[in-house]
């Protein structure tokens, strides 16, 4: 399928090819559903920890004898029904990501591509190349382009002005190709790829 690339002025400096079985997937929520979730578990840090019996500091020894006191038996100041004891089955440090198979990965980057072309949120721009690294000149250029929640996938290297331009606007995001993900990709509103980005995610895809 035939698409217009633009450049950053916003005027129409040629076309590009979209293959089709990247670009022109039915839309599966269940899959985006899936990665999503992967990406998530994946970004947790699962630094929550609570302090179990043995991490408190405190004696060993019992709070008074068994019998004759009128109250419940107790063997330990640390247990969990004292004020400062310890928490019972509360949360470890842990990982919560998991493994998710490469195919299905693969697929819900594909359904996500095609998903932003079936809507009309997929944008194909020449190239990031910016003559100054000013945020205000960059905003400019993506007001008259129409675009206020963008991610930008460039190429294997995003040039430098451009990416430091980008760097202060509220909900315009900036990756190289390898960086493509699920997530990112719906976040944000547009989705606009170079050229160097379709062939280098067209290589990757297939």
């Amino acid at each position: 399928m035939k698409c217009p690339v633009k450049s950053l002025d916003n005027k129409i400096v040629g076309e590009v090819t979209l293959p089709g079985e990247i670009f022109g997937l039915p839309v599966r929520k269940d899959i985006l559903s899936r990665v999503i979730h992967w990406q998530m578990a994946r970004a947790r840090q699962g630094t929550h920890q609570t302090k179990g019996i043995s991490d408190i500091s405190g004696t060993t020894r019992k709070p008074y004898k068994q019998k004759g006191t009128g109250r419940a038996r107790q063997g330990s100041l640390r247990s969990p029904q004292f004020r400062g004891g310890a928490v019972i089955f509360g949360p470890i440090t842990r990982d919560h990501g998991y493994s998710l198979p490469k195919k299905i990965r693969k697929l819900g980057l594909k359904t996500a591509l095609s998903q932003k072309l079936a809507l009309g949120e997929l944008l194909i721009v020449k190239d990031f190349k910016c003559e100054t690294l000013k945020a205000k000149d960059l905003e400019q250029k993506l007001q008259v382009m129409g675009l206020s929640s963008a991610l930008f996938i460039d190429g294997n290297v995003v040039d430098s002005n451009f990416l430091f331009a980008a760097r202060n606007l509220i909900n315009i995001d900036v990756l190289p190709q390898e960086g493509a993900n699920v997530l990112s990709i719906l976040k944000r509103k547009m989705l606009v790829l170079s050229e160097d980005a379709v062939h280098h995610l067209e290589a990757r895809l297939k």
